[in-house]
């Protein structure tokens, strides 16, 4: 190696469902660049982000904390708690130069020396789709290409929003996965959708007027993340064509997956549910990272920051709740971590516990879906959540939430903090009084909304 320390290129991709990507055995070829790409290097099968949405998600990512660490549960939560540092920050400390590109503003995005930015929203282009991925190419090669001439050792964090709504990818890619009849009058899937008034203007604005398949919605989906994945490739040939394979690790995530059609919660990534909750994470580092490996086991987002460390020969002083996966890689124990606390909080507060057979979910204040207050979820038996079996089970519920309320316990006595959970709220710094109080007060609008909203939360 010509550097003492490597460098670090960082793709994070949001919203990324793990098995939508063909390189962890989803039928369509969603991710063929990526997977020959992780041929090189190790793929963890079960990797999980336990604390959504993508404020949270990150937090966890780019500090080794859990989210009784960052104090960070919400999206709109701006800071981490002070005195935690993240990975670029601990990174410059050891003499690295870095540049983050399309992540300003959020709470894990700090300490970078460079930011630089790409249109990664909505429609972009004359043909009325959205190429976020060259965008960010656009940006992203011209950047590496000047980081490989710099002596430090570079980090270069690249946000990848191509699998986030709105699925606009161009041609050829929009329509590689559906060929059948979006817009039967006789299909009426899709009408719950548009009728859902928080998100239905939303999503009506980017899906072709009369579609009335959500499998066509979904197509759109899995052409994006195909999108990009050939975008990725351009990024990847550079770094090998600079010659820089064996001096930079490669690493891929995500900060959650994604709900489609499921749980009723209609192309979005809010819900506890696994198809969120799962994200992928890929790691290469040519001739230093065993090539070909997968490995099978539970790991989070909290271990990516300490994983990363390790790999890279870097000490820290800090205290992190995730652990190293390198031992993993080594073929050496690391004692599991086979159940574990989860939150969200941006469109429905709640939290609870997950464990190989179970999946726990409890409501602190009412959803805009008017789902139950608890749910309980058989994954063996069940593991796409579709029957609640909270009811039939009281005696599991009553269990899990021990194990849930002795956790929260020992951590607020850690940190001296109450779990932020409880001090994160929906509407106006208090709980929503009932559901249709939520349904009511919740509303995206249409897509020049949301861009405005994407666009406030980078300042």
């Amino acid at each position: 190696m010509s550097k003492k320390l490597p460098n670090l290129l960082f793709f994070g991709i949001d919203s990324l469902r793990r098995d939508h990507m063909s390189h962890y055995g989803y039928p369509r070829l969603t991710t063929p660049h990526i997977s020959k790409y992780a041929e090189g290097g190790v793929t963890f099968e079960e990797c999980f982000s336990p604390h959504i949405p993508t404020t949270p998600g990150y937090a966890n990512m780019m500090t080794g904390r859990d989210c009784f660490g960052t104090d960070v549960v919400a999206l709109a939560q701006k800071e981490i708690i002070a005195g935690v540092p993240v990975l670029a920050e601990i990174l410059r400390e050891k003499g690295y130069t870095s540049t983050c590109i399309g992540f300003k503003g959020n709470a894990s995005g700090r300490g970078y020396d460079t930011y630089l930015d790409f249109a990664g929203w909505g429609p972009d282009h004359e043909d009325g789709r959205a190429h976020k991925a060259q965008n960010l190419n656009d940006v992203a090669i011209p950047e590496l290409e000047r980081l490989a001439k710099q002596d430090q050792p570079f980090f270069l964090f690249m946000r990848h929003m191509d699998p986030h709504s709105p699925y606009l990818a161009p041609k050829p890619f929009q329509d590689i996965f559906f060929q059948g009849d979006a817009f039967d009058p006789s299909d009426k899937r899709m009408q719950k959708v548009y009728d859902f008034k928080p998100f239905g203007d939303y999503i009506g604005s980017w899906v072709p007027k009369g579609c009335t398949n959500p499998d066509y919605v979904i197509a759109q989906y899995d052409a994006a993340v195909a999108y990009m994945d050939a975008c990725i490739q351009q990024i990847l040939e550079k770094l090998a064509a600079l010659g820089l394979e064996e001096d930079t690790i490669v690493i891929f995530t995500s900060d959650h997956g994604e709900t489609l059609y499921d749980h009723d919660c209609y192309f979005d990534h809010h819900g506890m549910y696994d198809c969120t909750l799962v994200v992928p994470l890929i790691l290469r580092w040519k001739n230093h990272l065993p090539a070909g490996m997968r490995i099978p086991g539970y790991c989070q987002l909290k271990d990516v920051t300490p994983t990363l460390l390790d790999i890279m020969g870097i000490d820290v002083d800090l205290p992190f709740e995730g652990r190293s996966l390198k031992p993993l890689i080594e073929g050496k124990p690391r004692e599991a971590e086979p159940e574990f606390y989860i939150t969200e909080c941006t469109w429905m507060r709640k939290h609870g516990w997950r464990t190989p057979e179970w999946k726990l979910i409890v409501a602190l204040e009412p959803d805009f879906h008017f789902k139950p207050e608890v749910e309980l979820y058989n994954l063996v038996k069940d593991p796409e959540e579709n029957h609640n079996v909270a009811e039939e089970n009281p005696e599991v519920v009553e269990v899990l939430k021990k194990r849930m309320y002795a956790f929260i316990e020992k951590r607020e006595k850690e940190t001296g903090r109450p779990a932020p959970i409880y001090t994160n709220f929906l509407m106006n710094g208090r709980p929503f009084a009932s559901s249709q109080e939520a349904y009511d007060s919740k509303y995206i609008g249409g897509i020049a909304d949301a861009v405005k909203l994407q666009a406030e939360d980078k300042k």
